[in-house]
């Protein structure tokens, strides 16, 4: 396979290979294709840009390192994620040059990603075009001449369909041939001139290779006649999001009754085979209690995961980034805010490193100041118990299901607040002009499933490591602090009232008592503050050793049921949608704007957001309900 004229092919085919391509070209899933569960996902050195590496068998049974590079429109970098594509290929970072360059390229958008792969082809590096989405390029009436595509460009250009389980088979066979050796050359920022000589090369090339259909309307452009439109788009989006959040509550209602049933039974035969003591204790008390108590979530925290990988698989994000530019821009933020904020649903942490793509940096900061204001996953657990425990699971309408009526609530309550912050911070701005949205509205695709379910597994794997490792540590550090010291002789209350963690939480109580928590409460907002899920778990382990008689950690709902009033809970509801308890996500902060002054605001404002929220709502609560 000779890649550059005149340049000797080396005896060896390439061992270490990078994918470069546009955002939304189909990169990730032809990654996917190629190396399927054998890959990790980790930060480049220094920055906090996402890296994913993994390993791919050649059709010669060869094994080759894949590494999948950020997206960029060009070299000329714009964001973190491009400067860290550009820094890789052209050698100025830590990584090693790849044998092979595959600039993977979207069939269906040729215009957009061939100015890439001229820059690309600059560099001196092997190279091949990987010509994706050849499939919906048929579909759509496009024909493509790679053999004519690989003349111009002077690479080989092989097709690719990375949904398709054997769609890169192609790539996989020209893997196996020699590459030609690398010849870097530098690299400059392109002046105005070379930008402008690119894309008359990009429309000379497109005139020759390219043949699109002429006085046909798409079908992406038919949708989004309506996905677009002012009125019919919000009423698409609020019902897309309400929908998300039913279903968080009505699919995981069977899987999590097997785990918590499955979860007692294990702790019934822990009873049984371990005898009675402080092993016993640790293990059904602490560790089966408050891991227990976390992991039983799973489900519904996957369901909301599932429905945000599809909306992005299939397109929707950029648009309703673009439906909600012009809302967005009342309080101060453009529509390139909503991915990132959308992303914090799952978790903060995403939804702040998203905000690198956002060139202006007033806008970055508001968008990473209110982030923690979207409900992330983690809170989910909390609000399931409470929700549990104190709304009735009854149909309203005949339709809806109640108890996903108030979780839909509280994530509104998030939002509004989020904006009600942007708006404030707009109004401390030197500048308050806005800046343009300019974004790429990719072709509707169905989500494919593959894709689906590695980025479900890889959710999956994260949170039982952090069970496994964060959870479990704060879950048997508590345990251990809600058991020592022992009670004196002839006490009389339960025995966790006399050990550390007792006296800690009483004397927390005297702080959160005006909003309505009591010392139990006190005590899981500490372990709480490395992650907010592992305050159930701290709850569960607390009732479990501050229970009498036969009360264990599994009857939790009843037992907060039978002894807090509705306005605790919606004062701990409150609590939770303000309060940034996340270590991790002030840590992200850090790192995202390198400076601890962001973290110390963020922290202040929503602490005392939610002391003022919770108080209010504790009041109101207790004289409209008596008590």
């Amino acid at each position: 396979m000779n890649f550059q004229p005149g340049v000797a092919v080396s005896l060896s085919p390439p061992e270490r290979i990078a994918l470069l391509g546009n955002p939304n070209c189909g990169k990730t899933a032809l990654f996917n294709l190629l190396t399927g569960s054998r890959q990790k996902v980790a930060n480049y050195a220094g920055v906090t840009v996402e890296r994913k590496e993994g390993i791919s068998r050649t059709a010669g049974g060869r094994r080759v390192f894949v590494l999948d590079l950020p997206g960029a429109y060009s070299l000329n970098a714009l964001s973190a994620d491009e400067a860290v594509t550009r820094d890789v290929v052209t050698g100025k970072s830590s990584e090693a040059l790849p044998d092979l360059l595959v600039c993977v390229t979207d069939a269906t958008n040729l215009r957009l990603n061939l100015r890439l792969v001229l820059e690309a082809r600059r560099l001196g590096l092997p190279m091949v075009v990987a010509l994706n989405m050849t499939d919906m390029a048929k579909k759509q009436g496009i024909t493509v001449d790679a053999a004519v595509l690989s003349r111009e460009l002077g690479v080989p250009v092989i097709e690719t369909v990375g949904v398709h389980s054997g769609g890169a088979q192609g790539l996989l066979e020209a893997l196996d041939a020699p590459v030609a050796a690398a010849m870097p050359q530098s690299w400059h920022a392109p002046g105005l001139d070379e930008v402008l000589d690119t894309q008359r090369e990009v429309r000379r090339i497109l005139g020759l290779a390219v043949r699109e259909p002429t006085g046909s309307l798409a079908t992406s452009d038919r949708i989004d006649r309506v996905v677009m439109h002012p009125v019919w788009g919000m009423l698409v989006l609020a019902v897309t999001m309400f929908l998300m959040f039913q279903a968080v509550f009505s699919w995981a209602a069977v899987p999590m009754d097997a785990i918590k049933d499955a979860t007692a039974a294990f702790g019934e035969l822990i009873k049984h085979v371990v005898p009675e003591g402080m092993l016993q204790s640790l293990l059904v008390d602490g560790i089966i209690a408050g891991v227990g108590g976390v992991i039983v979530f799973l489900p519904q925290i996957l369901i909301l995961f599932l429905f945000i990988l599809a909306l992005e698989d299939s397109g929707y994000l950029p648009r309703a980034a673009f439906l909600l530019d012009r809302v967005m821009g009342t309080v101060g933020l453009s529509g390139r805010s909503f991915i990132p904020l959308l992303s914090s649903f799952a978790c903060a942490i995403p939804g702040v490193m998203a905000t690198r793509t956002i060139s202006n940096w007033r806008d970055r900061i508001t968008t990473i100041m209110i982030a923690p204001l979207m409900t992330c996953s983690a809170r989910l657990p909390v609000y399931a118990l409470l929700i549990a425990a104190f709304i009735p699971a009854r149909t309203v309408g005949g339709v809806f299901n109640l108890q996903g009526v108030v979780l839909f609530a509280l994530y509104v309550f998030g939002i509004v607040s989020a904006m009600a912050v942007a708006w404030v911070m707009k109004r401390f701005r030197d500048s308050q002009q806005r800046s343009p949205l300019m974004m790429e509205l990719p072709a509707y695709r169905w989500p494919n499933l593959r894709n689906l379910a590695l980025g479900l597994y890889e959710r999956a794997w994260i949170f039982i490591q952090r069970v496994g490792t964060i959870i479990l540590t704060l879950t048997i550090l508590l345990w251990f602090l809600s058991t020592f010291p022992s009670p004196p002789e002839g006490a009389t209350g339960p025995a966790i009232q006399y050990s550390l963690a007792g006296i800690i939480g009483r004397g927390l109580e005297h702080i959160f008592a005006p909003i309505g928590f009591n010392w139990q409460i006190s005590i899981a907002l500490v372990p709480g503050m490395a992650a907010r899920e592992v305050a159930v778990g701290a709850l569960g382990t607390v009732y479990a050793l501050s229970a009498t008689g036969d009360d264990v950690a599994g009857q939790l709902e009843p037992l907060i049921a039978g002894s807090w009033s509705l306005a605790t809970a919606l004062s701990l509801l409150v609590w939770y949608v303000f309060a940034p308890q996340c270590i991790s996500t002030l840590a992200a902060v850090k790192r995202e704007t390198g400076s601890w002054r962001y973290v110390w605001i963020m922290a202040g404002y929503l602490f005392a957001l939610a002391y003022i929220a919770c108080w209010i709502t504790y009041r109101v609560a207790t004289a409209l309900t008596g008590g």
